[in-house]
C-alpha cells in the first residue's frame, strides 16, 4: 500500500532525506512497513490505510503497557494516530523463526519471562468477554469454509453451551510467536503490536501450543519456567483452543492460504480431541 499524502508529508518532516532500506510489508493486511535510514540510524515506519485496526492497537500498547519491556521492544520515536502512522527505532536482531535460536529451549525461557513482564500489569473484569468470544465463534463458522459438516455441527454445538461468565484481562501481545520474536547476542526481544489488546492472559500461549510447543514438552517447560506459572485453566484453555482453531481454519481458507488452512484443521480436530 503506498503511503498516503498526509503520512508522506509526516514522514518528510519527521525524517527528513531518509532512504529506504528495506519493505517488509505482508500485502495481506493494509498496513505497509518500512525500513529506513535517517541520519546514520535505522528506523521501522508503519502505516495504515483507512480500514487498518493494527496501528491503533500497536499505539496503545507503546503509550501504555509496554514501559516494562523498555530495551526489548522498539522504542516508540514519532506516531500521529489520524493518519495511522508511527516510527520506532530499528531493533537489531534475526527473527527466531527459522533461526537455530528457535529450537533452543533459552529462547522460549526468555520468552516467557518478557510475557511475564507484559502481563503482570493491572487487570481488569470483563463481564462480557465470554458472551462476545462465544458469538465471535459462531460468526465465525456462518463464514464460508471447508470444516467438514460434521464437525462444523460438533463445534456450534459446543460453542453454544459455553458459559457467560467474566473473564480476568491483562495486557496480552496476541500473537507471541517467534515470527514476532528478534535475537540478537542472545537476547530475545519482540516486535509487531497490532495485535496488542486487553485479553486473558492464556490467550498468548495458543499459537505457542499449536505449533512450537507441539512435540517439544522442553520447550514449554522453559517457557513455563521462565513465565513463573501456568495462566492456563483447563476449560478457559479448551475454549481459547477451540476459538483459536475456528478462527484459523476459517480465515485461512478465506485469503487461500492452504497449508495454514490445513493448520488449521489439525487444530481443530486436536482441540475437539482434548490432544491440542
Amino acid at each position: 500500500m503506498p503511503l498516503t499524502a498526509a503520512q508522506s508529508a509526516l514522514l518528510a518532516a519527521w525524517l527528513p532525506g531518509a532512504e529506504l532500506v528495506h519493505d517488509h510489508s505482508w500485502g495481506l493486511a493494509g498496513t505497509t512497513v518500512l525500513q529506513l535510514r535517517h541520519a546514520g540510524r535505522e528506523h521501522i515506519v508503519k502505516a495504515g490505510d483507512d480500514a487498518d485496526t493494527h496501528i491503533v492497537r500497536e499505539l496503545r500498547a507503546h503509550r501504555r503497557w509496554l514501559g516494562p519491556l523498555r530495551g526489548h521492544v522498539p522504542a516508540l520515536l514519532h506516531a500521529d494516530d489520524d493518519a495511522r502512522l508511527l516510527v520506532t527505532r530499528y531493533l537489531p536482531g534475526r527473527l527466531v523463526e527459522g533461526d537455530p535460536s528457535e529450537h533452543d529451549p533459552g529462547t522460549y525461557r526468555q520468552a516467557g519471562r518478557l510475557l511475564a513482564l507484559l502481563h503482570d500489569q493491572p487487570s481488569v473484569v470483563d463481564p462480557g468477554y465470554e458472551a462476545r468470544m462465544r458469538d465471535r465463534s459462531l460468526a465465525h463458522l456462518s463464514r464460508p469454509h471447508r470444516i467438514a459438516p460434521s464437525t462444523a455441527d460438533r463445534l456450534r454445538s459446543e460453542i453454544a453451551s459455553w458459559p457467560d461468565g467474566p473473564a480476568t484481562l491483562v495486557p496480552t501481545h496476541g500473537d507471541w510467536q517467534p515470527r514476532n520474536w528478534l535475537v540478537h547476542d542472545g537476547v530475545v526481544a519482540v516486535i509487531d503490536l497490532g495485535r496488542a489488546d486487553l485479553r486473558p492472559a492464556a490467550t498468548d500461549l495458543v499459537r505457542l501450543a499449536a505449533q512450537q510447543f507441539r512435540g517439544h514438552p522442553e520447550r514449554e517447560r522453559a517457557f513455563l519456567d521462565g513465565y513463573g506459572a501456568d495462566p492456563r485453566e483447563p476449560a478457559a484453555w479448551r475454549r481459547e483452543q477451540v476459538r483459536e482453531a475456528v478462527a484459523t481454519a476459517v480465515w485461512a481458507y478465506g485469503i487461500g492460504d492452504e497449508p495454514f488452512e490445513r493448520q488449521g484443521h489439525r487444530m481443530v480436530a486436536e482441540a475437539l480431541d482434548g490432544t491440542g
